[in-house]
């Protein structure tokens, strides 16, 4: 990595400058894959028929307005990150974050 590049490392987090070589930063990444189970068919769909057609058109419609980004990103998505040491402190211990709707 060039000096170039690494005056503009930021944590992804707090927006820390991180400086390549000191060992105060890590890279994260990330990938999310959709289910990559085969669908669960109900009894007429399994079948198939005028069922199975009506409900690919009924999909269709639904994603024509949806751009191809949106689209990929329910399927697959990679992130990568770069933390500060602090900032990948706190988050290697809860990745996930704090959501209000789970009870502890």
């Amino acid at each position: 990595m060039s000096q170039d590049q690494s005056a503009h490392l930021l944590c992804h987090r707090c927006g820390r400058e991180l400086t390549p070589g000191r060992g105060e930063w890590y890279i994260v990444r990330i990938e999310a894959f959709a289910d990559p189970s085969p669908p669960i068919l109900d009894e007429e769909l399994a079948r198939g028929g005028a069922g199975i057609s009506k409900r690919i058109d009924e999909l269709l419609a639904k994603m024509s307005d949806m751009t191809q980004r949106e689209l990929m990103d329910q399927i697959y998505r990679r992130l990568t990150m770069h933390l500060c040491v602090t900032c990948y402190n706190d988050w290697i211990e809860n990745p996930a974050g704090d959501d209000p709707k789970v009870k502890k």
